[in-house]
């Protein structure tokens, strides 16, 4: 079988049901293959119908003596089967399924698994999954000789979409599965396999999707997480590789005099951390190879400063630089503090959006400057800030689209803390600066759980400290109701409520993605000059927004945020002489969530949050935005520092021994493919 066969030729899919894999990211067989379950349901305990226990999770095999459909006083319909076994019998109930009487028949033998009941002595069975095994007399089978696939065993549970449910990807899984594993090649070397103790390739796939036990899941976890690791590392090496091997950049040198300019006019000495990452940085633009580096740090600690270095010194070298930011407001920001920090060194500093269009020896922008953004002298620097929100394809193209040989130097800044292990992980290809200092002076902001009975309180609190000259943020997830999510508060919802609730004396302003630029503009600049004091907002604030006067941060349905998200919302504030605070609002009750939001209140540390958010809820948490190559992990644990650290060893080894692959073509052909993949614009 085809790994690449397109899904929509198999039997019983067609183009209906091709659409709704489509967005599973199911096109082809394979992908098929690589949906994994995410949970399992235990129903591999076949009791005696005599056997049962109230409340147990359990499978009943046996023979259907009758059934038949009723209905109710309202119109709707149940369904009442008996089913039997040597031991007894047990009544089965389905509620608005009255179509089971066409395809379940007495006399056929059945397989049922649910949660089971016991009223006046007698076993009831409400909704549970069932399966004909076959018509006739009933014969037990021992637990391990499956001859059922929906019921009485390990049931795996997939991702789903409306009109796709676990039953049917099941269903197809386990006819495709069969012919696929005969075909597969294992990729990894033999001598890898064994050294990491590691199963085939083969009996991973089938035991991920139909595992006889725990054991078995585990396992195959084991194999097809280190895989996804491994094949990612090897990915980055071989593209700093060709990166070191193939590209040339200019040569930057330092002009002494006008560094110390510029540091002696800041209104604010360089923390060691910022002093470490500018040398870092520097050292990369000396040499003849392009800079690739990621310079990560928390809120607050001086990012933008040590760009603001880095772009100097290209533009002391007579070239230009492109300063790219994922939204105009923040592409704004970075503009007027660029031209602050060199107004003694008569830097022109630009602006390039879809609303705004001036060009200057350093020009910050949007994705406009990947297509309308055209340069006269050669681009020596190129920064991204908040890289994650920019696909491999877009950081490529803002790179390589430079008609000269020489290519820029690439530094990508991100204010997402991401521990160590996960950056390596990710950006292996990278070179890694870390801002984990805060710079003097950065307050701790107080942080509190508000419960629904204390919200009044904290509407009160925040009316005093407006009146006392101060203003405040309040964060809703969404911008337009959600029928989905009823819980969560919507920001255009919220703004009217509010408008009852403080005094007409405080004065309400409305910010999200939707509104037009200049309608932003307007708000932000309204709120910065105090003219808004409480500014009702989505996450659009999470960068790009300073307002030093600004003390309070109210966070809507924070459970349904990420730590990391959480704390650049609360760095919001904080930011000037007063004492600031973040009240966290939830309406969640479940012991994880709040253990998880009480971290807020007594860690001010975005690495640590994260930490603990890679442990708690997983990597694609911590972004909760599309992350170019995150999607690509479905079973890989990023705080398993084991795998990861022996992933790294394994894949340099490998490279050390085989540079071009040539002795592996089914490991070249695999990363190809992951290069395709990862190189999708967002």
């Amino acid at each position: 079988m085809n790994p690449q066969t397109p899904i929509n030729n198999l039997p019983g899919i067609g183009s209906y049901y091709a659409r709704k894999l489509k967005k599973l990211e199911v096109e082809t067989v394979e992908d098929l293959i690589y949906h994994f379950p995410f949970r399992y349901d235990d129903f591999s305990k076949i009791f005696s119908i005599s056997n049962v226990k109230q409340d147990e999770k359990l499978s009943i095999q046996g023979v259907l003596w009758q059934i038949k459909n009723l209905r109710t006083k309202k119109g709707k319909f149940i369904t009442l089967a008996t089913v039997a076994d040597q031991s007894g019998t047990v009544e089965v109930i389905w509620f608005n399924q009255s179509y089971l009487t066409k395809n379940l028949k007495p006399g056929m033998q059945i397989s049922l698994s649910g949660k089971a009941t016991i009223e006046s002595s007698k076993v009831k069975l409400i909704s549970p999954s069932y399966e004909v095994i076959r018509t006739g007399t009933l014969k037990r089978k021992s637990n391990s000789e499956h001859s059922t696939l929906h019921t009485g065993r390990l049931v795996p549970i997939y991702p789903e979409t409306e009109g796709l449910s676990s039953k049917w990807l099941r269903s197809k899984i386990a006819v495709i599965l069969p012919l696929y594993v005969k075909t597969v090649t294992d990729f990894l070397p033999e001598k890898l396999i064994k050294k990491q103790q590691l199963k085939s390739l083969d009996w991973s796939l089938s035991k991920i999707h139909l595992p006889e036990n725990y054991r078995e899941v585990e396992l195959a976890r084991k194999r097809l997480a280190f895989d996804e690791i491994f094949l990612v590392q090897l990915m980055s090496i071989i593209r700093q590789k060709e990166w070191l091997e193939k590209m040339s950049a200019p040569k930057i040198k330092i002009n002494k005099s006008r560094i110390i300019t510029f540091t002696q006019n800041l209104p604010f000495t360089l923390t060691n951390a910022q002093q470490r990452a500018v040398s870092e940085i520097t050292s990369d633009m000396k040499k003849g190879i392009p800079t690739n580096r990621l310079l990560e740090g928390d809120v607050g600690s001086g990012k933008t400063v040590v760009a603001t270095h880095a772009a100097l010194i290209a533009c002391d070298n007579n070239f230009d630089t492109l300063f790219a930011a994922p939204t105009e407001i923040l592409a704004f920001q970075h503009q007027k503090t660029l031209e602050t920090l060199l107004k003694p060194l008569s830097v022109k500093v630009g602006i390039w959006t879809g609303s705004k269009k001036q060009k200057g020896d350093i020009t910050c922008g949007t994705h406009a400057l990947l297509t309308t953004f055209k340069t006269k002298r050669q681009v020596g620097l190129v920064i991204v800030d908040e890289q994650h929100r920019f696909g491999v394809a877009q950081r490529a193209k803002l790179f390589l689209d430079q008609s000269s040989k020489l290519k820029p130097h690439l530094l990508t800044m991100t204010a997402t803390p991401i521990p160590r292990t996960l950056a390596l992980t990710l950006y292996g290809d990278l070179n890694l600066s870390i801002l984990d200092e805060m710079p003097k002076g950065r307050q701790k902001i107080s942080t509190f759980i508000v419960p629904n009975n204390k919200r009044q309180d904290a509407h009160i609190f925040i009316e005093k400290e407006i009146k006392r000259g101060r203003q405040a943020f309040i964060i809703t997830p969404f911008v337009e109701p959600s029928e989905s999510i009823t819980t969560v508060k919507a920001a255009t919802e919220e703004f009217d409520k509010l408008k009852e609730k403080f005094s007409t004396q405080i004065k309400l302003g409305l910010l999200h993605g939707k509104l037009k630029t200049k309608e932003k503009e307007s708000t932000i600049n309204k709120f910065k000059a105090n003219k808004i004091n409480l500014l009702v907002a989505t996450p659009v604030v999470e960068v790009g927004i300073d307002v030093p006067n600004a003390t309070i941060m109210l966070i809507e349905s924070a459970d349904r945020f990420g730590l990391a998200q959480l704390h650049q919302l609360r760095g919001r504030v904080g930011r000037g002489k007063h004492k600031s605070y973040c009240f966290l609002f939830t309406d969640s009750k479940a012991e994880s969530s709040l253990k998880r939001l009480k971290s807020m209140e007594k860690i001010h540390v975005g690495f640590e949050l994260a930490e603990i958010d890679l442990k708690m809820r997983g990597a694609g948490e911590i972004f909760g935005l599309r992350q170019s190559g995150f999607e690509n992990f479905k079973v890989a644990d990023f705080s398993d520092r084991k795998t990861i650290s022996a992933a790294q060893i394994e894949a340099k080894t490998l490279i050390n021994s085989d540079p071009n692959l040539s002795k592996r073509p089914e490991l070249k052909e695999r990363i190809s493919k992951l290069q395709e993949q990862y190189s999708q614009p967002n």
